[in-house]
């Protein structure tokens, strides 16, 4: 694989920056890279910012609204947008709902659906997990009953992050209890508003309301929403997951937080030298970077297949472990190099304008709140445990 920009890709390249430079608010900007809380105004903001430019379906195809961009625009964007320090783009529409809807959904439901995606105005999350249905997703216990036009909707799901913004859940639920369980799960998409939903906050150990429970109570779903055919959820929910472990790599974050981590590494101290310049913190930093530069390749291979119409295979598992675990490594490294002043964590200190009293330097404030917080990436998406299960029958054939 070539890994030289053309010279066309180089002025798309010039484009996104200049774009980045006079669209992107100073304020989101700040938040972003500082590692403060960015709240969910300036996701929307930014969806919205997009959309006006044409930009805001980076990887869907001009028939849906999208850009067309091959996998090497995609990924330039996306570099570029986490390198400005632009708000995350909510995956659960664009990179996970938005394409299951496109490969699999019926006409009516492109038109419902994917332009409020596009444009900002519905807000999804995603019900997959389930107390003790995690991994073992196949075995989740959420009832859909048919009942004439509409199904009757019982059940839990947990974890579901950012629920309490959402304007839509996309859940697996149970249409079948009869025969080998991934055949009786069908794709189900659910109103946030509908009479029996309620959404019950999970607080974190960063103290922080990310996570939550969501409950169905004989909720009314109308059979037109659901995606496909009945009992075949669960081909739709292997299609979503590939693009989910993909989206968690994460890569253009992480190279923008090795950025802000080799800053903090030249600023402190050790023995009156930059942390910098100490010989096993500078190689745990190297080796840090060349993982992630090898990532990188295995994520464009991964783009190229989405070109394709192959939805990702093993290689997405590979995408996840190593990419959480290079998240992971990012963040304890960080709070390495600020030692004690990582300790006195307060919640309030991720939000902007926090005018407390200064325990070390500023940058040292979210750092404990965001190594807390990332410890849950090899877990979600399905853990790296499973992944590992899935790379070794995919590849290995065990």
């Amino acid at each position: 694989m070539d890994l030289t920009f053309t010279e066309e890709e180089r002025r798309f390249r010039d484009e996104v920056r200049a774009f980045l430079e006079a669209s992107l608010p100073a304020a989101m900007r700040h938040r972003l890279l500082e590692g403060l809380h960015v709240p969910p105004e300036d996701t929307v903001a930014w969806q919205r910012i997009l959309f006006r430019k044409g930009w805001g379906g980076p990887s869907w195809a001009t028939e849906f609204g999208g850009t067309g961009w091959d996998p090497v625009r995609q990924f330039i964007f996306e570099e570029e947008c986490a390198a400005a320090g632009t708000p995350r783009l909510l995956p659960f529409g664009l990179k996970m709902v938005g394409p299951v809807i496109q490969r699999f959904g019926n006409a009516a439901q492109h038109a419902r659906f994917l332009p409020r995606i596009l444009s900002g105005e519905d807000w999804w999350c995603q019900g997959y997990s389930e107390p003790e249905s995690g991994s073992d997703l196949a075995s989740l216990r959420t009832l859909a009953v048919r009942q004439g036009d509409h199904y009757l909707v019982t059940g839990q799901k947990t974890w579901i992050t950012l629920a309490q913004h959402a304007d839509w859940i996309f859940c697996l639920v149970r249409t079948d209890r009869t025969g080998k369980a991934q055949a009786g799960i069908s794709f189900l998409l659910i109103d946030m508003k509908s009479p029996g939903v309620e959404v019950r906050p999970i607080t974190m150990l960063d103290g922080g309301h990310e996570v939550n429970e969501v409950w169905f109570e004989d909720v009314r779903v109308p059979v037109e929403n659901l995606v496909g055919e009945e009992n075949k959820g669960w081909t739709y929910a292997k299609f979503l997951l590939g693009h989910e472990r993909a989206n968690i790599a994460g890569i253009g974050g992480s190279k923008r937080e090795l950025i802000r981590l080799k800053r903090i590494a030249a600023e402190e101290r050790k023995h009156g030298r930059p942390l910098s310049e100490d010989p096993f913190f500078a190689a745990r930093l190297a080796q840090v970077e060349i993982d992630l530069m090898a990532l990188e390749i295995t994520n464009l291979r991964v783009l190229s297949a989405e070109a394709e119409k192959r939805a990702p295979g093993p290689e997405a598992s590979l995408l996840k472990i190593k990419g959480t675990e290079i998240q992971q490594a990012l963040t304890e490294l960080m709070v390495q190099a600020v030692g004690p002043y990582a300790l006195p964590f307060r919640i309030e200190a991720l939000q902007d304008g926090f005018a407390g009293p200064p325990v070390g330097p500023e940058y040292a404030a979210p750092l404990a709140a965001t190594y807390c917080n990332m410890r849950k990436t090899s877990i979600y998406g399905g853990s790296n445990e499973i992944q590992k299960n899935i790379i070794s029958q995919m590849i290995l054939g065990l």
